[in-house]
């Protein structure tokens, strides 16, 4: 089992960055991939970033392709999603996710193939 904790939202302006972070317990990050995804209420939970078991593979939603970085820190258990020009659009709340993977490399962009969930930060971007 494994816990995530996620934290480092808040409200910011339009054009302004944000740094999410996301901390696991109860076990390493080893053999897991980590993504990150967002919720607007009234709207189903869309993907945003993925980063594989060894970090070497990374994929983005096209809505935050150039805009984000996710990188992850094995050694400190912390996952990052670090958010640039953010927009109106992007006010959502994010949750951290994990999934077992036995491949270095594999990651996913689908919810449901994740095992484990954070209780998610909320993110809200001003006009």
């Amino acid at each position: 089992q494994v816990q995530l904790v996620e934290s480092g939202g808040g409200l910011v302006q339009a054009g302004g960055s944000l740094r999410l972070s996301c901390a696991a317990s109860g076990r390493t990050l080893n053999r897991l991939g980590m993504g990150w995804f967002r919720q607007v209420p009234g709207k189903e939970r869309e993907f945003v970033a993925v980063i594989s078991w060894s970090g070497d593979n990374t994929y983005y939603a096209d809505f935050v392709q150039g805009r984000s970085t996710i990188s992850r820190d094995n050694g400190k258990n912390t996952v990052y999603l670090q958010m640039n020009s953010l927009k109106p659009e992007d006010t959502a709340v994010y949750y951290c996710a994990a999934r077992e993977v036995h491949s270095r490399s594999y990651y996913s962009a689908q919810g449901r193939e994740y095992d484990y969930w954070g209780q998610g930060t909320q993110v809200t971007v001003s006009s």
